[in-house]
């Protein structure tokens, strides 16, 4: 699906907070050149990788998360993600991917395939 959004380039950019089997679909999904960021696990941290598609496309894999950072370090990156996404997303130059959305009452289907991790983008739940 990615491929066919870019036109076959690819994203520059993988924000994974799955990780696990994730990695090397995000790894697929990028451009050359690209960008993995690791910034949560719901899958194990630990697998076996193929490393030459990484450096065919040389990519860049890194990692980072908020928990260890300070109050003040949290607010910096808050601030200059207000000013410098948040107007990329107003603008409709960057916007998510939404692959179903379901009534609220229908959260569980909504949950079951999350787990199945048989899709690409967000579950939406419509709370109306």
């Amino acid at each position: 699906m990615v491929k066919e959004l870019t036109g076959g380039a690819g994203v520059d950019l993988v924000l994974d907070m799955v990780g696990g089997d994730y990695i090397p679909r995000d790894v697929e999904a990028l451009a050359v050149e690209g960008r993995l960021v690791q910034i949560a696990f719901q899958q194990p941290s630990r697998i076996e990788f193929d490393f030459l598609p990484m450096m065919i496309k040389r990519l860049t894999l890194t990692g980072s998360t908020l928990r260890p950072r300070s109050v003040a370090q949290k607010a910096a990156i808050a601030r200059a993600l207000h000013e410098q996404v948040w107007p990329l997303l107003a603008a409709g130059k960057v916007r998510p991917i939404i692959y179903q959305t379901f009534p609220l009452n229908e959260a569980a289907a909504a949950h079951a395939l999350m787990d199945s991790s048989k899709r690409i983008g967000k579950i939406m739940l419509d709370c109306r």
